[in-house]
């Protein structure tokens, strides 16, 4: 495998894993805490920033590689994840709003890719 396409699987995995903190972040957020420190200072919040650095490095990494302008669309791909990782932990519906608008970045993603 290239580096090219090393990076463009290294910059999806990036952003697999920004999601992944997003959902972590927005699970920790929907809990109560005894007191203001705890809720920023608790292993969900702090395994979240984690991530969120880790995601960072990766997509310096490769964006080495990857032209900037195929950035956005890789990236857009969070909103697709973020919606189906809602959906099976946090228990969120889909509603046509919402499809539309993953439909949207699919369509998107499929016309720069072609």
């Amino acid at each position: 495998m290239d580096s090219f396409w090393g990076s463009v699987i290294t910059l999806s995995i990036s952003v697999f894993i920004s999601s992944v903190s997003q959902i972590l972040l927005k699970k920790s957020a929907s809990r109560d805490y005894t007191t203001r420190i705890r809720e920023y200072l608790n292993p969900c919040v702090i395994g979240a920033y984690m991530l969120f650095f880790l995601s960072t490095i990766l997509t310096m990494l490769s964006l080495r590689y990857v032209p900037l302008s195929m950035q956005p669309i890789l990236e857009s791909t969070s909103y697709i994840y973020v919606s189906v990782m809602g959906y099976l932990f946090l228990k969120e519906t889909f509603n046509k709003r919402k499809i539309c608008g993953i439909c949207i970045i699919l369509t998107g993603i499929l016309v720069y890719s072609l």
